[in-house]
């Protein structure tokens, strides 16, 4: 009997085809990576709007017998002066950050990339509401402060250092990209009855002429006060 012939795989379950395939991905992947902050660009009042949630934290922490633990009182104003990630290994300064004349949210200088700006219209650290904070991802000169930020997972924590002495430690719900075309305003800076923070950064693909499509941004509220 004649040896049966084998058959050729479909070229789309080949070897090669899989390496190309992924080459190309990575190769987008750090090209829309590698700008942001170079035309100024992690978020506006106003802007981005869309796709790409994150699975939202599990409970917050417990008590020893298991129930959960009461909310932490919110804190009185003190403005803030640090701002960590420990899980992303940020550890950067803060400085004060206002709305332009175009009521969007400025954002540090491009010449500072590891400065953090809180916005000083809303809340301070450990206040009642959404308070605001936003770094650049990235500027001509390489990666920023939050070059990293779509990586932080539900259930981290931030930490924020405050003027009195004091930490609001925040912990991570959900990470979402929005799309500028149709950011939601409501979502994402609509005042809430608990302490809660808000963090943006650029995301998405970047063009030379319009920047960046898309922002990142970081849902948290506030789990302790040291």
């Amino acid at each position: 009997m004649a040896p049966r012939r084998r058959r050729r795989r479909p070229w789309y379950r080949t070897r090669a085809y899989r390496l190309t395939r992924t080459a190309l991905l990575v190769t987008v992947l750090v090209t829309a990576g590698n700008r942001c902050g170079a035309h100024g660009g992690s978020g506006r009042t106003g802007e981005a709007g869309g796709p790409d949630g994150v699975a939202a934290a599990g409970p917050g922490p417990s008590r020893a017998d298991g129930r959960p633990a009461p909310p932490p009182r919110p804190l009185p104003r003190s403005r803030p002066t640090s701002f960590r990630i420990p899980s992303l290994g940020i550890n950067a300064p803060v400085a004060g950050v206002r709305l332009n004349g175009e009521r969007q949210l400025e954002t540090p200088p491009v010449d500072k990339p590891t400065l953090v700006g809180w916005y000083e219209g809303g809340p301070t650290p450990g206040e009642t509401g959404t308070a605001v904070a936003v770094g650049h991802r990235d500027t001509r000169t390489g990666p920023a402060v939050f070059a990293a930020l779509a990586y932080v997972k539900p259930g981290e924590p931030i930490e924020v250092r405050r003027a009195d002495g004091r930490t609001a430690v925040y912990t991570v719900d959900r990470v979402k990209v929005f799309d500028k075309a149709g950011f939601p305003d409501e979502e994402v800076y609509g005042q809430t009855r608990r302490p809660e923070l808000r963090v943006l950064t650029c995301g998405g693909f970047f063009s030379r002429r319009t920047g960046y499509t898309s922002n990142v941004v970081v849902f948290a509220h506030l789990t302790a006060a040291k």
